[in-house]
């Protein structure tokens, strides 16, 4: 497609009780409707395994050069659209489907503890909550093969990525309101990189976190949607997802 930039859209493979992982049905459905004229959609379902998951991303960013990745994971248990702003390096401590576990608990040996997507959440969630929409902000993805997969991504593609979990549970379940919503999402984050020069974004090398003179500091935000222990009881623990 002349003239056009690249979209990969993630989900993940079988687990647990899901033999068709409702992220991946909803990838798939994204490639289907697209994204705009301008947008090559591409797909990519992720094992929901550590070793397996390190060697899709980094082939995605290595072959595919894309401008944007957006991983899709399932929140089970929730009936709200999450909107994941940043990714830990360590505490991965629960087994994957082969039953493997990082010996160092980490995504990246030696890599910063904290990457942030160059995508500002937390605006986005309010837009469209202001729409009355269930989407919400989230700097805690849960430490399992979701985030492990984001870190991973922030880390090759120097934060051009986003997380995105999805809701079992809910009007939002229904792939009728979730698919529309889901593309309006990814297309405001794609707007919002262009129209406030996020695509300019300078990656510090000590930090590793997103500068932009138009980006208010992920570090000031206080509000209570920022910590997702503080306003959502889904479960003591994000990685009953995935």
């Amino acid at each position: 497609m002349s003239g056009s930039e690249t979209v990969v859209i993630t989900g993940f493979g079988p687990f647990r009780q899901f033999w068709v992982n409702p992220s991946w049905r909803a990838a798939q459905d994204l490639k289907l409707c697209g994204l705009g004229e301008r947008i090559e959609v591409h797909i990519k379902e992720i094992p929901v395994s550590y070793v397996q998951s390190q060697h899709v991303i980094a082939e995605i960013w290595q072959t595919l050069n894309p401008k944007f990745v957006v991983h899709l994971g399932v929140a089970r248990g929730c009936r709200v659209v999450i909107l994941e702003q940043t990714a830990k390096n360590s505490g991965y401590r629960d087994r994957d489907v082969c039953g493997f576990c990082p010996e160092s608990h980490c995504c990246v040996n030696e890599g910063p503890e904290t990457l942030c997507s160059v995508v500002n959440m937390l605006p986005v969630s309010k837009l469209f909550r202001k729409s009355g929409m269930d989407v919400l902000c989230s700097r805690d993805a849960g430490r399992f093969l979701c985030e492990f997969t984001y870190y991973c991504s922030l880390y090759h593609g120097q934060g051009r990525a986003a997380l995105i979990h999805i809701p079992t549970h809910g009007r939002l379940a229904s792939a009728d309101r979730l698919l529309p919503l889901l593309k309006s999402i990814i297309q405001t984050m794609l707007s919002q990189m262009d129209d406030d020069g996020r695509a300019e974004v300078v990656y510090s090398p000590y930090e590793h976190t997103p500068q932009s003179k138009n980006m208010q500091s992920l570090n000031t935000l206080h509000e209570p949607e920022v910590c997702m222990k503080n306003i959502l009881k889904i479960s003591t623990r994000r990685n009953e997802g995935f």
